[in-house]
């Protein structure tokens, strides 16, 4: 499996790496009057003056979220920051921290040109981002065998999924008052794809007899990208074919697809308005899909880690230890299936729902409840955030707010 997890891994920096990263705007500055590009979180949303950004010096955002937090993993030792395997940390002082089912995930929108304008009696913008995401689900069990290492009979290691993907993404995007309440609007969006992979380890069982060790497996990787192969070593136990690595021998434009958002605004009164939309609703469809397999549950027995507690012994405990986790890939055993041809998956759809109340008294001060729910597989989430807003000029304004969410 350490073969398994550390494809995942190179594939998700690979894919970061080469295509930069991505997600959602901030939704702090949902409602910021002078925001400029509140158009990518509810398309309905206009502004009153035309406005142009540099390349790259435009709406660029980067988020990281998730369920565990950043000091569960990372703390300070003597000074100096280290990770939760550091041998001064106790196991207990890492593994309370530690949930069954760890979520992590890292997002970003890097805009490479935009531009909006008023014309053909509304609002109007057309942009060019560098898109993508990447989403851990942990189990808890394999912290605590790494922290731990063997202590116990049996590990089950199950529910392991990956996700990451990038793309570039063509918008145009159009909105217009329908009547002296209602706004309305909608972005249709281009998408050339970069590189995706998804990974699904459903079932990962060790089990730890005196003579023997058995291992159970159940697991897929499924990777696209442009001049992608996987690498691949004999196991020497069972003379299969293993998947060890992978390969990249060039980058470029790997599918496409579209998607839409959708957005309308109500504004009640002078002082209350109501506003929602659907962001990123759509697919893209990859090509080279390369797919590496256990092809159903897999068990395999072995009785090379058998350990000895005398120190002097070739198989003394540290050193079979370390044979064991340089050995984890083979005995996982992920057998290249080769190309499967193409595959068509969502990009990722977010909800927001929000209310906005202006003070009578100080219009200059705006009070907002944004709800966002982000529906994608296996690794959605949600976000309920009140925010205060104030804009002191079309130049100066400043937003704080405070959320809840999984």
């Amino acid at each position: 499996m350490k073969s398994t997890i550390r494809l995942i891994i190179v594939l998700s920096v690979w894919i970061l790496s080469t295509i930069l990263l991505t997600a959602q705007s901030s939704q702090t500055g949902y409602f910021t009057d002078s925001n400029l590009y509140r158009h990518t979180m509810n398309p309905a949303m206009g502004n009153a003056t035309n406005y142009f950004s540099f390349p790259i010096m435009g709406n660029s955002n980067f988020s990281f979220r998730g369920n565990l937090a950043l000091r569960d993993v990372f703390y300070q030792v003597n000074g100096r920051t280290a990770t939760f395997m550091h041998p001064n940390l106790t196991s207990y002082e890492v593994l309370k921290n530690i949930k069954d089912n760890n979520k992590l995930g890292l997002n970003a929108d890097l805009q490479i040109f935009s531009i909006g304008f008023n014309k053909f009696d509304g609002y109007n913008t057309v942009s060019i981002n560098l898109r993508g995401n990447t989403h851990l689900r942990v189990p808890g069990e394999l912290f605590r065998l790494a922290k731990e290492e063997i202590t116990n009979k049996t590990y089950d290691i199950n529910n392991f999924n990956a996700h990451a993907h990038a793309y570039m993404e063509i918008a145009l995007g159009h909105s217009r008052q329908i009547n002296e309440e209602l706004r309305l609007g909608a972005t249709m969006k281009i998408l050339l794809a970069g590189g995706n992979i998804d990974a699904q380890l459903k079932k990962a069982q060790l089990t730890l007899n005196e003579n023997e060790w058995t291992i159970t497996s159940d697991a897929e990787v499924e990777a696209s990208a442009n001049g992608f192969s996987y690498k691949t070593k004999i196991n020497e136990d069972t003379n299969n074919s293993y998947v060890d690595g992978v390969d990249i021998d060039r980058i470029g434009i790997n599918g496409g697809g579209l998607a839409v958002d959708l957005g309308a605004v109500y504004q009640l009164d002078d002082t209350w308005s109501f506003s929602a939309s659907i962001i990123d609703l759509g697919f893209i469809n990859w090509k080279n899909n390369m797919v590496a397999s256990t092809n159903g549950l897999k068990t395999f027995t072995t009785d090379e880690y058998i350990f000895s507690l005398d120190d002097d012994q070739d198989n003394n405990v540290d050193d079979e230890l370390d044979r064991f986790k340089n050995g984890l890939s083979s005995l996982y055993e992920l057998e290249d299936m080769g190309n499967s041809g193409s595959t068509l998956n969502g990009i990722g759809t977010t909800i927001n729902l929000g209310a906005s109340y202006i003070l009578p008294s100080y219009q200059q001060l705006k009070f907002g409840l944004l709800n966002t729910n982000h529906i994608q597989k296996n690794f959605s989430w949600s976000d309920l955030r009140a925010s205060a807003n104030w804009t002191y000029s079309d130049y100066l304004s400043t937003s704080l707010s405070v959320a809840y969410g999984t």
